[in-house]
């Protein structure tokens, strides 16, 4: 993701649009028995875009609602000696090709059926400064691999130029926490997403509201730092809303926070932190939580 990279799309705040994308190998295997020296690993985590939104400068934030992920019906799987939790005791590349039923939701492995988890892994606007590989996450979004980030969501994005240049990719059919093998079930798929400038909220990093609450995330080398920074962040977010002085409010994010792991196979780990509704509720703050169950 970059500022210099032309917008393919120019669309006015508040439309919505169907995005079309490829799976994270841009479609290149096709057969676990291919030759694998064949495929360019470079062409790795293609996101489409960037989309160029009218209306939305430079310090604004980006509200994307994610409406429908529509999934291609066949995916990949890999695992290897070049990257993942088991990287050092893995001495081949594994690939495992997976028929994807949208109709009952499901997938098999080895006779073991698995319910789809349709999600977004690449996600997000032009970086502030240098480029950054879609391979990479941080305070843009990017390579977040959040499996939260799904239909009936939204996230909240910083924008760092104007019109935002938002893209996204690396769509997947499942995948749990961590995406601890290197890859989750990798799909095309298209995406519908409505873009629009947030009247609501205030963040330096990435936010997703979901129907269960509000999710803070941040990326960084060490999964400790992630943890902690996504912690500070939140209660930066939420304390101006509170009476409550900065001891309290820690307290409280202790008895009903929840430190999570988004990934930990990427060149920037990613975790993020969860406060409830209730908590919200409570203090009555409104970032247009329309999704609440």
């Amino acid at each position: 993701m970059s500022k210099d990279i032309d917008p393919v799309l120019q669309i006015d705040d508040g439309d919505t649009v169907r995005i079309h994308t490829v799976d994270c190998f841009e479609n290149q295997i096709t057969s676990p028995d291919m030759d694998f020296d064949t495929v360019d690993w470079s062409r790795q985590n293609p996101a489409t875009g960037p989309i160029f939104v009218n209306g939305v400068a430079a310090g604004d934030v980006l509200k994307v609602t994610i409406g429908k992920i529509e999934l291609e019906d066949r995916g990949l799987a890999t695992v290897g000696p070049s990257g993942g939790v088991m990287k050092d005791y893995i001495e081949e590349r594994f690939i495992k090709m997976f028929d994807v039923d949208t109709a009952l939701n499901t997938t098999g492995f080895n006779g073991l059926e698995i319910r789809l988890n349709p999600m977004i892994g690449v996600i997000g606007n032009a970086p502030y400064d240098a480029p950054v590989p879609n391979s990479t996450p941080g305070a843009h979004g990017g390579n977040m691999d959040c499996k939260k980030i799904t239909e009936g969501t939204v996230l909240y994005l910083p924008v760092f130029h104007d019109g935002a240049l938002f893209g996204l990719g690396d769509v997947h059919a499942r995948m749990g926490d961590g995406e601890v093998g290197i890859s989750g079930l990798e799909i095309g798929a298209a995406v519908t997403v409505k873009l629009e400038k947030a009247a609501s909220i205030n963040t330096n990093h990435p936010v997703l509201i979901d129907e269960e609450g509000i999710n803070m995330m941040v990326s960084h080398e060490s999964l400790d730092e992630a943890v902690d920074e996504s912690v500070r962040q939140m209660i930066k977010l939420l304390k101006p809303h509170t009476d409550l002085p900065l001891p309290e409010i820690a307290m409280l994010m202790s008895l009903v926070g929840e430190a999570q792991i988004n990934q930990v196979v990427d060149p920037l780990k990613t975790a993020r932190f969860f406060i409830p509704y209730y908590l919200l509720d409570h203090y009555s703050i409104d970032y247009g939580q329309e999704l609440k169950s």
